[in-house]
């Protein structure tokens, strides 16, 4: 019987890993994703939209279509699918990978303030500046709702969903973001401060680089940490071998 991997996906990694397996012969992929992307791109393999219904139902649906390994390679701070997945695995005895993009680093020359949530960030703001260049995605805005006195770019995929903060712009953008680009956007909207998820990769770091160059303050939010007992690859060549699929 044929192997069959369920990528549990919506990131630039999974995409990739997806590309990978499904040009092996015998190997069935499938990539899972939440949704929350009204037009994902294509994917090679197979495709499934929704949730699964929590931990168990993530288990049944393992179990109902042979999967024989789990690939989570969902965003960093997508805490409750990885949680879901690695119960999953346990109570199926399947393997498991999670895939996870190394995290950034501040380097010379960065006014970095890292905190460990939404709300962290929110309270670090009004002592740093009053033009803020939001872009934690359009989910969990609400943790910057009530700073009125504070001017928001928000730059999201898809237009968030109420509450936002009362002074709010939003630009609806997809990565990867070039240099030049941010740079002329920070100067642009006059932005005084950043704020991102330490989300990693290269798509989106460039703001980063920009910021530093005109010497504004960054807000990163840490990821959250990986369930106990689970480690993550950083890159696609790690899964497929955890899965014995290395080589051509």
């Amino acid at each position: 019987m044929s192997p069959h991997v369920l990528i549990l996906g919506g990131t630039t990694e999974a995409r990739r890993l997806a590309a990978d397996l499904a040009v092996r012969p015998g190997v069935r992929v499938t990539t899972s994703l939440a949704g929350r992307v009204s037009r994902p791109g294509a994917l090679d393999g197979e495709v499934r939209i929704g949730g699964f219904g929590g931990a168990e139902g993530l288990a049944d649906w393992l179990r109902t279509h042979d999967v024989d390994a789990v690939v989570d390679a969902t965003h960093p701070f997508a805490e409750s699918i990885t949680a879901h997945a690695a119960h999953a695995a346990t109570a199926t005895d399947i393997p498991a990978v999670v895939l996870r993009r190394p995290g950034w680093r501040p380097g010379p020359g960065d006014r970095w303030d890292d905190v460990e949530s939404l709300a962290a960030a929110a309270t670090a703001l009004p002592g740093l500046g009053r033009r803020v260049f939001l872009t934690t995605g359009r989910l969990g805005l609400a943790a910057f709702a009530h700073l009125a006195d504070l001017h928001f770019l928000v730059r999201s995929v898809e237009p968030p969903e109420p509450p936002l903060p009362p002074d709010t712009e939003v630009v609806l953008a997809r990565g990867p973001f070039g240099l030049a680009d941010e740079t002329e956007l920070l100067r642009a909207h006059r932005v005084e401060v950043l704020v991102t998820k330490d989300s990693g990769g290269e798509a989106t770091a460039a703001k980063l680089t920009a910021a530093r160059e005109l010497g504004l303050p960054v807000v990163v939010v840490r990821r959250p940490r990986l369930p106990d007992g689970v480690t993550a690859v950083p890159d696609v060549a790690g899964v497929l071998d955890r899965l014995g699929f290395s080589g051509p």
